[in-house]
């Protein structure tokens, strides 16, 4: 990661830290521009969410709300599916996933901020949730194990990460095949440069990080996701969009070891061109073979 990068990433991590305070302490935080929490909005918080999904919930859970919409209610989320929602901040949609799927499912947040998680936490025990499981880590680099989760979710952070296309493979790698992803995002005009998106709003106000709709589309197409939607609910500002993102990860009809990878006519498949073949080779030239069919979960591994 680079002097920039880093940079970015200490940033978002304050920023958030700083609304979990707030939260705390007492007040309310939202997704928008400034070192902390300002007033919420028609565009971000709890307030795209319905006074039911609210309801039974802990205030301070609510109050945490930073998203950029409600990724709950367009994931189809079943009895019994195994959910992760990444940058789960203080917890609100972990516990309505919770809700849900069930007791026999489980709804896993994934947070950096140490903040963010004690929130969730205690917004978990307050709202006697024992479906949930709260990890730290970075969206990036995701502490769990390929091929586990149904449903990937979301709400107002992929585009603070400042490694997309990590966050796109990551999400492959540990969704099972079939599974699916239900994001609510920030993203931007596909006319607007980056100047222009930053010239909207700074990066940690979840506006000058967003991608346009055809590098979104592409990031998660060359991740290997199918059936790529991206739909815009609201604008957020000029040229920039509040939008629902669906996608699949392609069930395969053979699983186990030395079971054959699906794969496309290219014959690409799992981040690997020419899959199973003598001529096979990674996509992105600076990984291996083995690791691009490790990181994707790919069933073709010799």
């Amino acid at each position: 990661m680079n002097e920039q990068s880093s940079d970015l990433r200490d940033a978002v991590r304050q920023r958030y830290a700083a609304a979990a305070t707030t939260v705390t302490e007492g007040a309310a935080a939202c997704c928008g521009s400034g070192p902390t929490a300002v007033e919420v909005d028609a565009n971000f918080g709890s307030g795209l969410y319905d006074a039911d999904e609210r309801a039974g919930l802990p205030a301070e859970a609510v109050a945490a709300s930073l998203g950029c919409g409600n990724p709950t209610a367009v994931a189809e989320l079943r009895d019994g599916d195994r959910v992760l929602d990444l940058g789960s901040g203080g917890g609100i949609d972990v516990l309505l996933s919770a809700r849900r799927v069930g007791p026999t499912g489980k709804a896993y947040g994934l947070d950096m901020t140490e903040e963010m998680l004690a929130l969730a936490l205690a917004n978990a025990e307050k709202a006697g949730a024992r479906n949930v499981e709260f990890l730290k880590g970075s969206i990036e680099a995701i502490p769990l194990p390929a091929n586990t989760i149904d449903v990937v979710i979301s709400n107002c952070v992929i585009n603070l990460s400042v490694d997309k296309p990590a966050v796109f493979a990551e999400m492959f790698r540990v969704l099972r095949p079939g599974g699916r992803i239900g994001i609510s995002d920030v993203v931007a005009d596909d006319a607007l440069t980056s100047a222009q998106r930053a010239e909207r709003g700074d990066y940690v106000g979840c506006i000058a990080g967003a991608l346009s709709f055809g590098r979104y589309r592409a990031g998660l197409e060359a991740a290997g996701f199918t059936d790529v939607g991206i739909t815009p609910t609201h604008a957020v500002a000029d040229g920039m969009h509040s939008a629902i993102v669906r996608a699949t990860k392609t069930a395969t009809t053979a699983t186990g070891p030395g079971a054959p990878a699906a794969h496309a006519a290219d014959g690409s498949c799992c981040g690997v061109s020419a899959c199973c073949t003598p001529a096979e080779e990674a996509v992105d030239p600076a990984v291996g073979v083995d690791e691009a069919k490790s990181a994707a979960g790919c069933g073709c591994t010799s």
